[in-house]
């Protein structure tokens, strides 16, 4: 941000230079624009400071995150996460019918397995937690 700093001192260097008048209408403006100018400056510069210590701190977080997460889990190894002989396929699951409702509180679709419309009559809704009649079509 230095770079903004220096050009503004150019400017100011300018309209010293130039003679301007402060007294004069056009002098006043040109002042305030480079006083409003540095303003500017001042602000990003501020903002810069903060995101890199936003940035460190949230770098510090990850990396705690990260211990707890290997404290918890243990190390993951992610050629090892997806291995095909730890995959283990239901075929069942492909046969499971689901059924659409619409919440008549808060028009929410919720999806409910086919079988649930045979043994229950009603269902809690997970968005408004309004009750909802199940009716077999």
């Amino acid at each position: 941000m230095e770079y903004l700093y220096e050009k503004i001192a150019y400017l100011r260097g300018l309209a010293e230079g130039l003679n301007i008048d402060e007294s004069t209408k056009e002098g006043k403006l040109l002042m305030h624009i480079i006083d409003t100018l540095e303003d500017f400056s001042d602000a990003i510069n501020e903002l810069q400071e903060e995101q890199l210590e936003l940035e460190e701190y949230v770098d510090a977080i990850d990396e705690d995150l990260t211990e707890v997460e290997d404290e918890l889990f243990g190390e993951i190894d992610e050629d090892e996460l997806f291995d095909d002989d730890d995959f283990i396929y239901d075929e069942e699951d492909d046969d499971i019918d689901y059924v659409e409702v619409q919440c008549p509180n808060c028009n929410e679709v919720i999806y409910f397995e086919r079988d649930l419309l045979d043994e229950e009559e009603e269902a809690e809704c997970p968005n408004c937690h309004a009750t909802i009649e199940l009716e077999d079509k």
